[in-house]
């Protein structure tokens, strides 16, 4: 999935970084932040190899390096889920699988474009 993903955002001039594990999303932030280049809308995958995805929305918290945006996707469609996102600080939850032109026109409007 995370493949395609890029393949998605790729296509319409996003500069796209994938991360499969909280740790790889942490070196990532931290990368970002290195380069004074920092990231502007992260889809944070609930279900991670080695953690939660709110988990790296915390750790970016904690090193002032949170994105502009942070939306949580998930499998799961039920309020507590729904609320332990928003509580975390996601801007939305989406429930997978979302359709491509969905996600794209979201993309578009987090990031204050026409995408």
């Amino acid at each position: 999935m995370s493949s395609a993903l890029r393949i998605l955002l790729e296509e319409t001039g996003r500069r796209v970084t994938i991360a499969a594990s909280v740790r790889a999303a942490d070196e990532a932030i931290a990368a970002a932040r290195a380069a004074g280049d920092p990231i502007a809308l992260a889809l944070l995958d609930l279900t991670l190899a080695d953690g939660d995805g709110l988990d790296v929305l915390d750790r970016a918290r904690q090193r002032g390096a949170l994105p502009g945006v942070a939306v949580a996707m998930t499998g799961h469609d039920d309020p507590a889920t729904r609320q332990r996102c928003l509580a975390a600080g996601c801007a939305e939850v989406l429930v997978k699988p979302v359709p491509s032109r969905v996600l794209l026109a979201r993309v578009g409007e987090w990031l204050g474009d026409a995408s």
